[in-house]
């Protein structure tokens, strides 16, 4: 199963429209996971008309519309592998045992909110992923999104893919 994780996209505020390697890799993909902060309703119906499956939730950026149609916490099972999607996780100090406390149940969280990426991996084995943005880098040297496999309900293959402007 290929997955494609997006966080902060921000369309059409901080880019008119997602860049096309992102866009490639969602045609391409099993699953879409968006982790918030899409500030415009017709950002996250062109997910939808695109996405085999897209697993998403709302950003702290996101207005009524956005929150009506989407939860604050999405949750799914991935061939065994569960996932939670959330956008914000609080400060980064401590980040990885305070949502491994906070999601015992869960193998994967896929975060958003800073636009920064973030891969850990906490000692009970919750794995946390943040893709960063592909649209606001904000004070990293590229623009991001990351893409991964799942075989048999484990996660493999996490890559960090830069977008080059």
């Amino acid at each position: 199963m290929r997955l494609v994780l997006t966080s902060d996209t921000h369309l059409p505020k901080r880019a008119r429209d997602l860049p096309a390697p992102l866009w490639a890799a969602i045609d391409a993909a099993d699953v879409v996971v968006h982790a918030g902060d899409w500030v415009d309703e017709a950002a996250l119906n062109a997910f939808e008309a695109r996405s085999a499956r897209l697993i998403a939730c709302y950003g702290n950026n996101d207005g009524p519309g956005l929150r009506a149609r989407l939860p604050e916490i999405a949750y799914a099972d991935l061939d065994g592998l569960r996932l939670a999607v959330i956008h914000e996780t609080g400060q980064s100090t401590g980040r990885t045992e305070r949502c491994a406390a906070r999601f015992p149940d869960v193998d994967l969280l896929v975060f958003g909110h800073s636009h920064i990426p973030w891969d850990t991996t906490a000692a009970s084995g919750l794995r946390l992923l943040n893709p960063g943005s592909p649209t606001d880098r904000r004070r990293q040297p590229f623009a991001t999104y990351q893409t991964a496999v799942i075989e048999g309900g484990k996660l493999t293959d996490v890559t960090l893919h830069p977008i080059q402007r």
